[in-house]
């Protein structure tokens, strides 16, 4: 995919330079500014540190290194089972008659923003796609803006950590989770009922979902100012290859529904006895099993399915990076006892009422460093919650910040933003010069409803 290459909208060309300068030439790969981030918290234990001699820097490194792996593994299939899930070829044809339907500018950017936002809320992987996908398919039809349509896509993912396929959320809710700090100190877990489903969440999360596709309406590009879609010369084909045809034994079972079928009915069976003798809730590898059946049942055959796992995985090689190596942090913040020092600082200028707001507001600037939400609690939880236990504050609000915060500094953050503008075919300066706002708005609507409503 192309487009148009032209200057930025005049009346916002200052603030898309602005970011391009900030996101592109002074932020480094997130790789380097994850081993970056390692140098500082090994330097700053070894120098103010109870525990912060050498060996011990080493070793838990190595320790936290590996003992995430689990936890990153649980993050990968979720997102590759949602990108699976976008790619099915029954969803395809719902986006597009949807957007059959759509015939305004207003219109498109609206639902597409929407849309966006409930696959977001349901699935982070499924709604970055979702969010791509569409962006693409509307601009065949409707005559817009390409950077302000793929921005409200990717407006859609500010909610993502609020929903149920959130890393923080999830974690907390799973027993003997690697990450489930708040199990570690108190010996309890989280439920979603105390953290996704509360009104301290769903508030801000409506509101955001109601304000955000307003405020893009007026930010509409004037005539002018339109840099449309062009889709390439060459005519555009599903990654998934066709299946061949069922000439021996091995490709009929390759292409036969009712092996599918056997493992739909398995993930089914598990999740309906186990709910009903135990009640309905979610952890990690309960959303990442009904992600994978809800995959297997709409692709139909096993080859099918397994080609879209294929596709999906190539997002994911940045993930798969970098999670050990925020463990590794974890670990040394945690052992050497620099997370204890960080959570006294908070504890010296919080109250049990403000500390999810502070909290928040420093997740706003970590996620800038530590872009991942699996990463970003590896290195804000530990010292977030034992502040929250000292100061008998809201454990869950407490933890429900970092998610909030994450969520709404990933609109002035490339590293998720790069994927969805990859897939919509646009380069990122005129994306980041709207989803800035988007950022202003939510953060302001969030960081509200701590104060306000926990």
């Amino acid at each position: 995919m192309a487009t148009q290459e032209i200057s930025a909208p005049s009346h916002r060309r200052s603030f898309v330079a602005g970011s391009v300068y900030l996101f592109e030439r002074l932020l480094p790969d997130p790789f380097v500014i994850a081993i970056g981030l390692t140098f500082a918290v090994a330097a700053a234990a070894l120098l103010f540190a109870p525990k912060g001699d050498l060996v011990t820097v080493v070793t838990s490194w190595y320790a936290g290194l590996f003992g995430i792996i689990g936890f990153a593994f649980q993050m990968i299939m979720i997102l590759v089972t949602g990108h699976a899930v976008a790619h099915a070829p029954l969803v395809q044809r719902g986006l597009k008659r949807l957007v059959a339907m759509l015939s305004t500018p207003n219109q498109a950017v609206v639902v597409t923003f929407l849309i966006a936002a409930v696959a977001s809320w349901l699935n982070w992987g499924f709604g970055l796609v979702v969010g791509a996908i569409l962006a693409r398919e509307v601009a065949k039809r409707i005559h817009l803006d390409f950077g302000w349509l793929v921005a409200a896509a990717y407006s859609g993912w500010v909610i993502w950590a609020s929903g149920p396929s959130s890393s923080i959320a999830l974690s907390q809710a799973t027993h003997g989770n690697a990450l489930n700090i708040v199990e570690k100190l108190t010996g309890q877990m989280l439920p979603f009922g105390q953290t996704v489903f509360t009104t301290f969440n769903l508030v801000p999360t409506l509101a955001v979902v109601v304000l955000v596709p307003i405020v893009f309406v007026f930010l509409k590009p004037r005539e002018d100012e339109i840099v449309a879609f062009v889709p390439a010369d060459a005519q555009e084909a599903s990654s998934i290859k066709p299946a061949k045809s069922a000439d021996s034994f091995a490709e009929a079972a390759n292409r036969a529904p009712i092996v599918s079928l056997f493992l739909v009915l398995l993930g089914v069976s598990y999740l309906g006895f186990t709910w009903w003798s135990k009640g309905v809730n979610f952890d990690a590898n309960r959303v990442i099993l009904i992600l994978l059946i809800v995959g297997v049942a709409l692709h139909g055959t096993p080859v099918a399915y397994s080609e879209a796992m294929k596709n999906a995985a190539k997002q994911a090689g940045s993930m798969i990076l970098q999670y050990p190596i925020y463990g590794g942090i974890m670990g040394i913040m945690d052992t050497t006892g620099l997370a204890a020092m960080i959570s006294k600082f908070f504890v010296a200028i919080a109250t049990a009422h403000t500390l999810p707001f502070w909290t928040y507001f420093a997740s706003l600037f970590i996620t800038f460093l530590v872009p991942s939400g699996g990463g970003h609690w590896a290195v804000q939880g530990p010292f977030a919650i034992p502040a929250a236990v000292e100061l008998h504050a809201s454990i869950p609000a407490t933890t429900m910040s970092v998610a909030m915060g994450e969520q709404v500094s990933n609109m002035m953050q490339p590293f998720w933003a790069l994927p969805v503008v990859a897939m919509a075919g646009i380069g990122i300066q005129r994306v980041l010069g709207y989803t800035v706002i988007t950022f202003f708005v939510a953060g302001i609507i969030y960081g509200a409803a701590l104060l306000l409503l926990t």
